[in-house]
C-alpha cells in the first residue's frame, strides 16, 4: 500500500519532469527549415521579394501565396510570386528566415521584419532593430560563423 505522501512525491516529481520537458531548449533538437506560423507564414506574412524589388518589406496577401521548403509565402502582388516561385532562393531569407545573428551564436530566434539588410544580393533577417544593430558591426564575421552553424541547426547537432 502507497501512502498519500509518497504518491504526492511522485506526482510533484513527474509534475517537475514535464515542465523540464517542454521549457528546457534542446541543443540536439532539430528546427523547422522555415521560420513559419501556422497563420501569418514565413517572415510574419511579409513579401520575401519586395526586399529586393521595392527595397524593403511589404505585407503579403493571401490571394498571391506559394508553398515552398513547408511553409506559406505571402506576395504583395502576383509579379512577387512568379520570380520567387521561377526562383525561391534566391528571394528567400537566409537561415530559413531565423535572425541571422542568433543562428551565428549557434541557435534560432523569431524576426522583425523591419530588421533587414540584403548583402551580397541575400536577405538577412534579424529578431529587432537592436539586435541588427550588434549584427551590423561585424556582418562578414557574423555571416560565416551562421554559415557554419546553419546545418548543425538544421540537424540537431
Amino acid at each position: 500500500m502507497t501512502s498519500a505522501r509518497t504518491r504526492n512525491g511522485c506526482l510533484v516529481a513527474l509534475a517537475i519532469l514535464i515542465v523540464v520537458g517542454i521549457l528546457a531548449p534542446s541543443a540536439a533538437m532539430a528546427v523547422d527549415p522555415v521560420n513559419s506560423s501556422f497563420l501569418r507564414g514565413a517572415i510574419k506574412g511579409h513579401d520575401p521579394v519586395a526586399y529586393f524589388t521595392q527595397g524593403g518589406p511589404a505585407k503579403g496577401k493571401s490571394a498571391h501565396s506559394h508553398e515552398w521548403m513547408g511553409a506559406t509565402w505571402y506576395f504583395a502582388n502576383a509579379e512577387n510570386m512568379e520570380l520567387f516561385t521561377a526562383e525561391p532562393e534566391k528571394y528567400a531569407p537566409q537561415y530559413g528566415g531565423y535572425c541571422a545573428y542568433a543562428v551565428s551564436q549557434g541557435y534560432t530566434a523569431k524576426i522583425d521584419p523591419e530588421a533587414w539588410k540584403i548583402v551580397d544580393d541575400k536577405l538577412y533577417l534579424n529578431f529587432s532593430l537592436k539586435v541588427q544593430k550588434i549584427w551590423e558591426k561585424d556582418i562578414p564575421g557574423y555571416i560565416a560563423s551562421a554559415d557554419v552553424n546553419w546545418p548543425k541547426i538544421l540537424s540537431g547537432e
